[in-house]
C-alpha cells in the first residue's frame, strides 16, 4: 500500500487526503494549526461560498491567475461533484446572487465537519499542530518530509497543499514557496489579490462603515480605463473594500508594484444616463426647493455621503435649493457619476483574501498536479500560482486541484 503524506489541512489538503484514501493509499495528513480548516471557517464571512454554479468556461474566466491551467482538473471534479459530495454528507446547498453556492445552514463549520467526518471514515491519520520544515528528496524523487522537531516521516508521495500567504493566523504563511524552492521550483513572487485598497482622500476614510449597493467602480491605470465592476462596495477607515473593489484590486496591485498611478472612479447612479440623472436631480430639487441643498439630496444619497459629494461638486451644503443654477446642477450630476479616488496602496498581503503568485504552474502537470521537477510531489491549492475572483472560484480551484492531486498521488508507479 502506498503511503501519501498530505501537508496542509485546508480545502485542497483535506480533499486530496480523501481522494487518495478512496484510492486505497495510506494517508497521513499534517496540519500545523490546532485544527483542520481554519481558513475555510472564515470564508464567505463565515458562511463558506464553497463553489459557483457557473459552467467550466465561466469559472476559468473568473480565475485570472492561470485559470486555463485548471481546465483538466475542473472537468474531472467540477462544481456539481462538490455539491454532490456535501449533499451526500447531509450538507444541503443553495445558490445565491451571481451563482454563489453556500450551505443552506450558512455555516462554514458544516463544510469543515463534513470533510473531517469523511477523513475519519477513511481512517486518515490526522496530525494537527505538526509543522513541516522541508521536503526530503532522494535519488531525484520525493522521499518524505522533515518536521520542525527533526522527526522524519517517510512517504511514497507528498501532496503540498499549504495555502498562500494571506491570513497567516489561519496557518497560511507562504510555506509552499519555502519548501518548493530548494527542489528547483520557480516561485512567482507572492502578492495580494482580492485585497482592500488604501486611498488618499480623507473624506472617503471619514465614511468608514458605509456600504453602497448597485454602484459601479471603474479602474484607471495611468489615466487609461482598464475594467469596471458593478455591485456592492464598502468605505473603511483606510479607504475602500467590498466585492467590486476586491475584484478590481488584482489589477490595481500589479500596477502599484511599478509605482503606476491608479485611480478608482465611482458611478453612484450607473442605471441612469447623464440626462436621466439630471432630470432626477431636478425633480428632487423641485420637491425640496424650500430646503438647503444638503437636505434636498436626502432621496438621492445616504446621508453620510451627501456633504462629501457636495464638496466634490464645489457646492455649499447650506445653499438654498432654489438658488442652485443649472451649471451647478450639471456639476453635481457629473460628480455623482464620476467620484474620483486615488489609490495609494493595497492592504498588506496578510490581509488579502487570496494570494497571487506561488509555485509556477509551468512546472506542474495540469492533469495530475504532479511536479515536473520532483516526481511524486503533488501541488494543490493556493501554494501554486492560482488565484480567482470572489464568488466561490478559489475554493472550486482548491477542491478540484486537491481531488486530482489525491487521486493521482495514490496511483502505484
Amino acid at each position: 500500500m502506498k503511503t501519501v503524506v498530505v501537508v496542509g489541512g485546508g480545502p485542497a489538503g483535506m480533499m486530496a487526503a480523501i481522494k487518495a484514501a478512496e484510492n486505497h493509499a495510506k494517508i497521513i495528513l499534517l496540519e500545523k494549526m490546532d485544527r483542520l480548516g481554519r481558513k475555510l471557517m472564515i470564508t464567505g464571512k463565515g458562511r463558506c461560498n464553497l463553489t459557483n454554479a457557473a459552467d467550466i468556461p465561466e469559472i476559468i474566466h473568473n480565475i485570472p491567475g492561470n485559470g486555463v491551467f485548471l481546465n483538466s482538473v475542473l472537468r474531472a471534479f467540477d462544481n456539481h461533484d462538490i455539491i454532490q459530495f456535501f449533499t451526500e454528507r447531509g450538507v444541503a446547498t443553495k445558490i445565491e446572487r451571481g451563482g454563489r453556492v453556500f450551505p443552506v445552514s450558512d455555516k462554514a463549520a458544516d463544510i469543515v465537519t463534513a470533510l473531517e467526518t469523511r477523513l475519519r471514515e477513511l481512517s486518515v491519520d490526522i496530525r494537527c499542530q505538526t509543522a513541516v520544515k522541508e521536503l526530503i528528496v532522494k535519488k531525484g524523487k520525493i522521499d518524505g518530509v522533515r518536521l520542525y522537531n527533526g522527526v522524519i516521516i517517510a512517504a511514497d508521495a507528498v501532496v503540498l497543499a499549504v495555502g498562500g500567504a494571506s491570513y497567516p493566523e489561519t496557518g497560511s504563511s507562504g510555506d509552499g514557496a519555502v519548501m518548493a524552492a530548494p527542489l528547483g521550483h520557480t516561485i512567482i513572487p507572492l502578492r495580494p489579490a482580492l485585497v482592500p485598497l488604501e486611498v488618499g482622500e480623507d473624506w472617503a476614510k471619514s465614511l468608514s462603515g458605509l456600504s453602497l449597493r448597485n454602484v459601479e467602480a471603474q479602474l484607471f491605470v495611468k489615466g487609461t480605463f482598464k475594467e469596471k465592476q458593478f455591485g456592492e462596495m464598502l468605505f473603511t477607515h483606510f479607504g475602500i473594500s467590498g466585492p467590486i473593489i476586491l475584484t478590481l484590486s488584482r489589477q490595481a496591485a500589479l500596477a502599484l508594484e511599478h509605482n503606476t498611478a491608479v485611480e478608482i472612479v465611482l458611478n453612484l447612479k450607473p442605471a441612469l444616463t447623464a440626462k436621466q440623472l439630471e432630470k432626477r436631480v431636478q425633480r428632487d430639487f423641485t420637491k425640496y426647493q424650500k430646503k438647503t441643498v444638503k437636505n434636498g439630496m436626502s432621496d438621492l444619497l445616504p446621508n453620510r455621503l451627501i456633504v462629501p459629494i457636495l464638496a466634490l461638486a464645489d457646492l455649499a451644503p447650506e445653499k438654498p435649493v432654489h438658488q442652485i443654477t443649472r451649471a451647478e446642477r450639471l456639476r453635481l450630476v457629473n460628480i455623482l457619476q464620476h467620484v474620483p479616488l486615488t489609490v495609494r496602496r493595497t492592504q498588506p498581503l496578510a490581509e488579502a483574501i487570496v494570494t497571487m503568485g506561488g509555485i509556477s504552474v509551468r512546472e506542474i502537470h495540469p492533469k495530475t498536479m504532479e511536479s515536473k521537477i520532483c516526481p511524486q510531489l503533488f501541488i494543490a491549492g493556493e501554494a501554486a500560482d492560482i488565484d480567482g475572483f470572489t464568488g466561490g472560484y478559489n475554493l472550486q480551484a482548491a477542491f478540484s486541484m486537491g481531488a486530482a492531486a489525491g487521486r493521482w498521488s495514490a496511483q502505484e508507479e
